[in-house]
């Protein structure tokens, strides 16, 4: 069965702002979208083509998004830890902040993350916004707090100058978070293998490809990933089936997820469900980073919340179709690197 999604989609951006940073994605981006989509009826939806943006906003969140100035040593970015040419992370089992620091949990892709509906794998923050609090004030992170952030900021003509053509109040603490925020939102990867099967494509997969999908549904994994994300809208607890921390041993602060937010005993080991979006190209997985091969995560997974034990078709079926959910990012493909750093 199929079903109209969108009649019409009219888009006209209008580019401003000055500077250097985002100026070439910010053209990439210039373009009118006239287009009436139509997709199949499946718990999985398509990323949409097309998300309208203040590209003034866009371009100066960029080159916040990559300005050093919000740590307190000024060595560290937003995109330190997620690189856009490393698929929005970095692939590393824990990322490195402030003076050779490693944080306590793996670092989740910033692509696709305003489809979340919260942010962290606790999902302690409700917006983007609310997010980039996190890292600033984390002492192991940024370190820095938003009176010395703006204060640097405000010292900067070019920022001043910015900022002033397109928030009234100029350089504050939530005019930084809004310009950040909004880049973050036009980091949405659409035109996915999947998605054009979606979008009525028949020959965008495979049969093997479509036979792993069905699969994904049988089994049970849509449950808990599906809509827009494919994951991203809703907790779950992380072992429903089998003990995963008494398997793996060595419990972290970390490793309680929810429970660390609210102190319920409910709560203990609930974690946000990843987003499945670009999952072939965005290894280590989980929030301990422990599994670094996408064939192991679908056992992984299996064994701890379905209660199963794949046979190897089956996990190679599944495994084919998480690979038609990467996507492309401004008309590029991601790639997975060929080099990554493993998990210990």
């Amino acid at each position: 069965m199929q079903r109209i999604v969108a009649v019409f989609i009219f888009a006209l951006i209008l580019m401003a702002g000055a500077g250097n940073s985002g100026e070439g994605a910010a053209k990439k981006r210039k373009t009118t979208v006239k287009q009436a989509i139509v997709t199949r009826e499946e718990p999985i939806q398509p990323i949409p083509l097309y998300i309208e943006l203040d590209e003034r906003k866009v371009t100066l969140g960029e080159k916040l998004f990559y300005e050093v100035k919000l740590s307190k040593d000024n060595t560290v970015s937003c995109g330190t830890c997620h690189h856009l040419e490393t698929n929005g992370t970095d692939n590393q089992v824990r990322s490195i902040g402030l003076g050779g620091a490693k944080g306590p949990i793996n670092t989740p892709t910033v692509f696709n993350a305003g489809f979340n509906f919260r942010q962290f794998w606790d999902g302690r923050a409700l917006s983007l916004q609310e997010q980039i609090d996190g890292p600033l004030h984390h002492p192991k992170e940024m370190g820095s707090n938003w009176v010395e952030v703006t204060g640097k900021l405000n010292r900067s003509p070019e920022y001043v100058a910015a900022f002033n053509a397109i928030y009234p109040q100029g350089i504050q603490e939530h005019t930084v978070k809004d310009a950040i925020a909004v880049f973050e939102r036009s980091l949405y990867t659409p035109n996915s293998r999947f998605d054009r099967y979606l979008r009525l494509e028949n020959d965008a997969i495979t049969a093997e490809e479509k036979e792993g999908y069905r699969l994904f549904k049988s089994v049970g994994c849509i449950a808990c990933h599906q809509g827009v994300g494919i994951g991203g809208n809703m907790f779950q607890v992380f072992g429903v089936m089998r003990n995963y921390f008494a398997d793996r041993g060595n419990l972290t602060e970390a490793d309680y997820g929810r429970y660390n937010i609210t102190g319920r005993d409910r709560d203990r080991h609930v974690f946000k469900v990843p987003s499945l979006r670009n999952v072939e190209v965005t290894p280590p997985y989980l929030h301990d980073g422990s599994v670094n091969e996408l064939e192991d995560i679908v056992d992984v997974m299996a064994k701890y919340q379905l209660g199963r034990k794949l046979n190897r078709r089956q996990v190679t079926l599944i495994t084919k179709f998480l690979k038609t959910l990467t996507g492309e990012y401004e008309g590029k493909r991601l790639k997975l690197l060929k080099k990554i750093v493993r998990a210990k």
